[in-house]
């Protein structure tokens, strides 16, 4: 059973040390925060502890630094950290050791310290066990409001979790999981899949799990071209993901009446050129986008779906340079569109993220919005979650 913060009553956190696993691996950039939604997903958790008297410590990674250098230091997170709250964050360059044990008793309860970046020792990620027992001995009281990081078996998400008897799940996991759960059990219909980006395999698994139930699968992004050349068409010199060729021949064959591909493609065979072709890709050209007739048709999809869910992953082209960008704005506003017409509508973390706050689409204009990337795809393929687990061994 996964208990969760509300959980417990008030009195048992008056004076206890909380270690919060949270994900504040933000983007960061000349020593601020540029891109700071897993930073606000938390904050629901942090101010629930802190009114409740707890010395709230915050553990977290940034980065996969090799060694421990400025530029992955969690610094510039406590600094936005205190913007936000609008209260005192402490921060100390270690995460273990003495120096942090006498910090964190000398702590006043209902304040908050944020560790330095976990990944500064390899141990994390290895899980070791002393860097558990190190990590585990700084409090009483464990919680994990880290779902982007819960299919990891790392120290602070796995292993350093086993030694707490009181280990609950933050408002932000919890969150994730009730939201995603529709969607991987049984989504309100009609249920629609908007999937992009440039890897095939990371979706694998979801999509084996989804497509039975889904009702319109939309594909964009790199991920087209190798659905498109098994439909005989040519793409040119698109990204083409032959390893995984064959499954998707196999899901053309089993699902193909559900699948919708881009009919037309914005190409180039320079960046700084490009122009509009329809049905196939000359030798030399590359797609970098869907067309406009694609994202007409794409966004009546989505935003005609009124009724049931809408599952959007991965942008539909390299939105990052304008040339590239129209289709990914498009299906951004469609989700809005469905959202405010009543659907359902999940967005997947990473470049998805970063694409709506382009598009100029609110995070209240979806109905939920996935602090994970990898997570996410892993919990919809049915995975085992690490993170979630250790949780649910508990009591």
């Amino acid at each position: 059973m996964l208990r969760s913060v509300s959980d417990l009553d008030d009195i048992q956190y008056y004076g206890k040390k909380v270690l919060v696993r949270v994900d504040f691996n933000v983007t960061i950039d000349n020593g601020s925060v540029t891109e700071d939604y897993r930073i606000r997903s938390a904050i629901p958790t942090i101010e629930y502890l802190v009114k409740r008297g707890a010395k709230v410590i915050l553990a977290s990674h940034l980065g996969r630094p090799k060694y421990r250098d400025h530029n992955n230091t969690l610094a510039p997170v406590a600094v936005r950290l205190k913007e936000i709250l609008n209260r005192k964050v402490d921060f100390i360059n270690d995460c273990i050791g003495t120096e942090v044990y006498t910090k964190i008793e000398k702590m006043s309860f209902g304040s908050i310290l944020l560790l330095e970046n976990l990944r500064y020792y390899s141990e994390e990620q290895n899980n070791d066990p002393e860097f558990c027992k190190s990590i585990s001995s700084l409090a009483d009281i464990y919680v994990n409001d880290a779902f982007s990081t819960s299919h990891r078996k790392h120290a602070s998400t796995y292993g350093a979790v086993k030694n707490f008897d009181i280990r609950l799940s933050g408002f932000s996991l919890k969150k994730e999981i009730e939201y995603l759960s529709m969607i991987r059990y049984n989504p309100r219909k009609p249920f629609t899949l908007v999937v992009g980006g440039s890897k095939i395999k990371d979706k694998i698994g979801a999509l084996e799990n989804l497509l039975p139930k889904a009702d319109k699968l939309l594909v964009g992004g790199g991920a087209a071209y190798t659905f498109l050349k098994a439909k005989g068409f040519k793409i040119g010199n698109s990204l083409f993901d032959e390893e995984h060729y064959d499954w998707v021949k196999k899901a053309l064959t089993s699902f193909g009446e559900k699948i919708l591909l881009p009919v037309d493609h914005i190409v180039s065979s320079e960046e700084n050129s490009f122009s509009t072709v329809t049905g196939d890709i000359p030798d030399g050209m590359c797609g970098f986008d869907i067309g406009n007739e694609t994202a007409r048709i794409y966004s009546s999809e989505i935003g005609g779906n009124g009724f049931g869910t809408v599952f959007w992953n991965g942008p539909m082209g390299m939105f990052e340079m304008g040339q590239f960008a129209n289709g990914t704005m498009n299906v951004a506003k469609s989700m809005a569109l469905a959202f405010w017409r009543g659907a359902m509508t999940l967005v997947g973390g990473g470049d998805t993220i970063v694409a709506l706050k382009k598009s100029g689409v609110s995070e209240n204009e979806v109905t939920h919005l996935s602090t994970g990337g990898g997570a996410t795809l892993r919990f919809l393929a049915g995975d085992k979650m690490p993170g979630i687990e250790a949780l649910e061994q508990a009591n």
